[in-house]
């Protein structure tokens, strides 16, 4: 089968492996469409924090497929169910996980991470770990239902956010885009806030979404934040960017009384002045992957047509030339780009 395979720091090629066997308790998946997203480039940069992934790796970790075979143990899907994968694998026996936190379990293992992933042509999986999708939902919108389910949560779990709040997503990449588009619709007045290397595409789609946008490097932030809150300050900021400085910017343009939710992750120490979150009682959350939950909120949401996941999957690149799409991801050139598997 075709795989797309990393070999090193900036490095990846289109490989032919073995089809894998599914084990009695596993499904053999085909792999229709995957995703590429932020953490899958600064894998393929090797940076980041993700310098422990063993190389030679099959990436891909967000896709959509159909089940061709079930093993002998599988009793809850079988061949012709269409499917997506939690990637992130919890142990269900530490504290967190026995607290119904999953997401931030001590022994989690991810799928194109820690074991062979998704961007490749067929893929084996636990059943445990993976969900139906709807049957309004194409294959190629439901790839991007692992990013959605990481905004569901900040927004729908983590987030205060309610109908007709003013809310800032600093950071349009793909996280940022699908945090506003959630944001959206569950009927806040939404911002986003880029930089100048996000005004060739990302700004553009986010205001083709009908979301307001705003590029700090050829616009006064905080003439802006007025404009748009009537000087009181955004009730809720989302902190996308995974930059250090983010989580200032966000405490500077919330409300008293606000909250600020950092999504992103930076890799540098952050500084924030504490006196203003103190006194103005704003609080600071944070949102780190998904639950089950959060990805069917995420699939009732594309089921229901409730976000442009058509427009948001702006571009789709061969799998046998992976190199051009990361770069043209880390250019800032693409938002959510993904690789076709199947027809």
């Amino acid at each position: 089968m075709k795989a797309i395979v990393q070999t090193g720091p900036r490095s990846v090629e289109t490989q032919e492996r073995e089809r894998p066997t599914p084990d009695p308790d596993e499904v053999l998946v085909k792999v229709h469409t995957a995703g590429l997203c932020g953490s899958d480039a600064h894998a393929y940069k090797y940076d980041g924090g993700y310098e422990w992934i063993p190389i030679p790796r099959i990436m891909g970790h967000e896709y959509a497929g159909e089940v061709v075979a079930a093993g002998a143990d599988v009793e809850t899907f079988a061949a012709g169910d269409k499917i997506v994968e939690e990637p992130i694998h919890d142990c269900g026996n530490c504290l967190q996980c026995k607290n119904g936190q999953p997401n931030v379990c001590q022994n989690f293992s991810i799928t194109g991470m820690h074991r062979d992933g998704a961007y490749a042509e067929y893929v084996t999986v636990e059943p445990q770990h993976l969900h139906a999708v709807p049957d309004a939902v194409p294959l190629r919108h439901a790839a991007i239902t692992e990013p959605t389910s990481i905004a569901t949560r900040a927004v729908l779990e983590q987030s205060v956010t309610t109908p007709g709040d003013d809310v800032l997503v600093e950071g349009p990449g793909p996280i940022g885009v699908l945090v506003a588009a959630v944001a959206d619709s569950l009927g806040a007045n939404v911002a986003v806030s880029g930089l100048d290397q996000d005004a060739q595409y990302r700004l553009p789609l986010l205001e083709e979404l009908g979301i307001e946008t705003i590029n700090t490097q050829s616009e006064d932030l905080g003439d802006r934040a007025d404009a748009f809150t009537d000087g009181s300050g955004f009730d809720v900021v989302f902190d996308s960017t995974g930059h250090h400085t983010g989580i200032g910017t966000a405490v500077d343009y919330v409300r008293k009384g606000g909250q600020v939710v950092v999504v992103g992750i930076p890799n540098d120490a952050s500084e924030v002045t504490l006196t203003s979150v103190v006194r103005g009682e704003v609080e600071v959350n944070t949102s780190y992957g998904s639950t089950w939950t959060n990805f069917e909120q995420a699939l009732r949401l594309m089921e229901r047509g409730e976000i442009a996941v058509d427009r948001i999957l702006d571009t789709s690149y061969s799998a046998d030339d992976p190199a051009t799409a990361f770069e043209a991801f880390l250019d800032s050139e693409t938002c959510k780009p993904v690789f076709q598997f199947a027809e």
